[in-house]
């Protein structure tokens, strides 16, 4: 066989991991869950997972699109910006381009306009929601190149309540998800290919050393020149998917450490692989991702006018005039006063509470793995644990690491650790069905009975069933009922403020919900933009004033509220300044509020009930159940067995009902003999 023919049976048999057609698998059910991702991402998902989905993407992205006043958040503030403006203009601002191009031809078409916060909040989710896919497709291009069941990962991946509500969200977590992914595949996919064109090489070698004359060590020597190049694979794409993801959140680092990590370690030991090419890839990787750090500093720069165009054209350009955002989002988190603003938590929560919220199973036999992981290596009982250079030890310690680093930070949120799904599913979800698990480890590490142990069928069913019930729930609380009352509020706010006489003035107060996304309101443009942390009263425009009262007692909103009203009269009785006040808190606390206005001797307003939202669940007033069930065991009727019946089934009518958000309308109380006119 001549040289040419050896290099083209080379290439073959190292493409050969790509082109074999993987096993044919049904996965109808697979299909079933996108569609439902799908469809959940165009219902109306009231549920509010966090503030963030709006004020760290569309509140900032969306004064930029529109004529309307924003509040753009602490972390975007010119003065010490620590996150970068690119990823929401990509995330939000494609989808509103789209959205503004669109909607003067459905309002000539159609007769409405699309400028509404419904389609403020689809366009971005919908963006979201096709980003998310690329993730099932790594993990589907994962499973066929290390030969493994993908029918059961894609499954449990696309039933996980992560990708039904967190992964269509406009979080920055849900970015980091899709890098994280991305880089898995890439990573896996040059440790597949590297290892191949090693084993050759070392085989090489061997016949190399061991050939008797000249003619065959040059035969050899020339064999192993033509093997391809393997070192520096996807090097570029690797860096800038790293660059973007740490400018999208610095903590990526944590994610992409394990990844890079088992990049640059690849074939390690062997003839051909030594210390030198570590060094070389890792200068490399670093030189690669420059340009797109760089970038990213351009435009950070410009968008927060640290730089300038006449200032380039002036040649007036020094270190000052540019920002890189992550160094001062370490810089801002270096500081544990910040940390404590937004709430410190223990340092095992995500291991403890976080891991099995988010995972379910999935994590708490990942954890129970790592914990004997832990105990074969006190044994020193290296023979069951995963080989360095395996798709199992990558996996493993892409879901260890990033938990592990960002649990010595005293400030843990669930959603800080979504991005270990994909690797977790990749090694545990054959535990939730019938499938062998992980015969990779019989393939690539050599001792499969330490992962491979058989299980019965009833474990494997009860494991399966508790993750399905567990994430339909989970599906349920966070994309309909977590805080879910907050969206239609806003809603129907932005719907009475269009429908308001010109000069009302209109005031609303919140107790024990979210932020209002106040883009969404899409007030007018009158830059007239301040916030007072003191009080977290902020005044959009001069006819909308917003009062977020948090988690205050409601003796204090109710003095506040009663102070406002008073001082709302006096401007309509002296300038004649029409008002309206409202006020939005959960229905298990309009109790104690009508208490408060019943024992205040002052009685200077009253309420009503404009509208109820469903469902809305506050984490922060939740209905007490245990006192209406007291109530009940004690006072309960004695008339029988019917009665008691009724009178549980109108007590349990009642406690759902309290899972609502309440908005009032205050108003000014105004004794018989003194009535008046009131605008409102």
């Amino acid at each position: 066989m001549s040289l040419k023919q050896h290099k083209n049976e080379y290439r073959r048999s190292i493409d050969d991991y790509q082109s074999e057609a993987p096993v044919r698998r049904k996965i109808g059910l697979y299909w079933i869950l996108v569609a439902f991702r799908i469809a959940l991402t165009f219902a109306p998902q009231t549920g509010y997972i966090h503030p963030d989905e709006f004020f760290q993407s569309i509140e900032v992205i969306s004064g930029d699109h529109f004529d309307i006043d924003v509040y753009k958040p602490w972390e975007f503030n010119a003065t010490f910006p620590i996150r970068t403006a690119l990823i929401p203009q990509l995330v939000v601002g494609l989808p509103y381009a789209i959205l503004k191009r669109l909607s003067p031809y459905t309002f000539h078409f159609f007769g409405f306009s699309l400028k509404r916060p419904y389609f403020f909040v689809l366009f971005p989710r919908l963006f979201m929601c096709a980003l998310s896919f690329f993730s099932d497709y790594f993990l589907y291009k994962i499973c066929c190149m290390y030969g493994q069941n993908y029918r059961v990962r894609l499954v449990t991946y696309a039933s996980s309540y992560i990708m039904l509500t967190y992964a269509t969200r406009t979080l920055s977590n849900s970015i980091e998800l899709v890098l994280t992914a991305a880089l898995l595949y890439l990573v896996a996919q040059c440790m597949a290919y590297s290892e191949k064109v090693v084993l050759q090489s070392d085989y090489l070698s061997k016949k190399y050393s061991e050939a008797t004359t000249g003619v065959e060590r040059v035969k050899y020597y020339k064999l192993k020149a033509l093997l391809p190049s393997h070192s520096l694979n996807h090097c570029f794409v690797l860096a800038t998917i790293t660059v973007i993801g740490i400018f999208n959140r610095p903590t990526f680092v944590a994610f992409a450490l394990a990844p890079i990590f088992f990049w640059l370690q690849r074939g390690l030991g062997s003839r051909s692989v030594g210390f030198k090419d570590f060094h070389v890839r890792m200068f490399v990787f670093v030189l690669c991702g420059l340009p797109t750090a760089l970038f990213f500093i351009l435009v950070d720069s410009f968008y927060f006018g640290y730089l300038t165009t006449g200032e380039i054209g002036q040649l007036q350009v020094g270190i000052n005039n540019f920002v890189v955002t992550p160094l001062n989002f370490f810089k801002y988190n270096a500081e544990a006063k910040n940390l404590e603003t937004h709430g410190l938590h223990p340092r095992l929560l995500h291991f403890l509470v976080n891991v099995p919220l988010l995972f379910s199973v999935l994590g708490i036999v990942g954890l129970l793995t790592f914990v004997k992981m832990v105990y074969s290596v006190l044994k020193a009982q290296w023979l069951h644990l995963p080989r360095l250079q395996s798709i199992v030890g990558l996996m493993t310690c892409t879901f260890i690491v990033p938990i592990t680093l960002l649990s010595l930070f005293p400030h843990q949120e669930p959603r800080f650790i979504i991005p270990v799904l994909l690797p977790l599913v990749f090694l545990y979800a054959p535990e939730l069905s019938q499938v062998p698990s992980l015969d990779i480890v019989r393939r690539f590490d050599g001792n499969s009975e330490s992962y491979d142990s058989p299980e019965p069928k009833s474990r494997k069913s009860r494991k399966l069933v508790l993750w399905y019930v567990s994430n339909l729930l989970l599906a349920f609380f966070y994309a309909l009922a977590h805080q879910g009352g907050v969206f239609p509020l806003t809603s129907h706010i932005a719907t009475e403020l269009q429908a308001k006489p010109h000069l009302t003035h209109v005031h609303l107060y919140t107790s024990y919900s979210y932020s209002l996304p106040t883009a969404l309101l899409q007030l007018r443009n009158t830059r007239r933009v301040y916030r007072s942390s003191s009080n977290h009263k902020y005044k959009l425009t001069q006819d909308f004033h917003l009062y977020e009262q948090g988690s205050k007692p409601l003796q204090q909103v109710f003095d506040s509220i009663a102070r406002r009203i008073k001082d709302c009269e006096e401007k309509f009785i002296v300038k004649r300044i029409p008002y309206r006040l409202y006020y939005a808190l959960p229905a298990s606390a309009i109790t104690e509020f009508a208490e408060l206005l019943q024992n205040n001797r002052s009685h200077l307003f009253r309420f009503h009930v404009v509208k109820t939202f469903y469902p809305h669940i506050s984490v922060e007033r939740l209905p007490s159940l245990l006192d209406g069930l007291m109530y009940f065991l004690i006072y309960q009727p004695r008339d029988g067995i019917f009665s008691n019946f009724i009178e549980a089934v109108r007590y349990i009518g009642e406690y759902v009902e309290q899972f609502g958000l309440l908005l009032l309308k205050i108003e000014y109380f105004v004794p018989e003999s003194k009535q008046s006119k009131h605008s409102g």
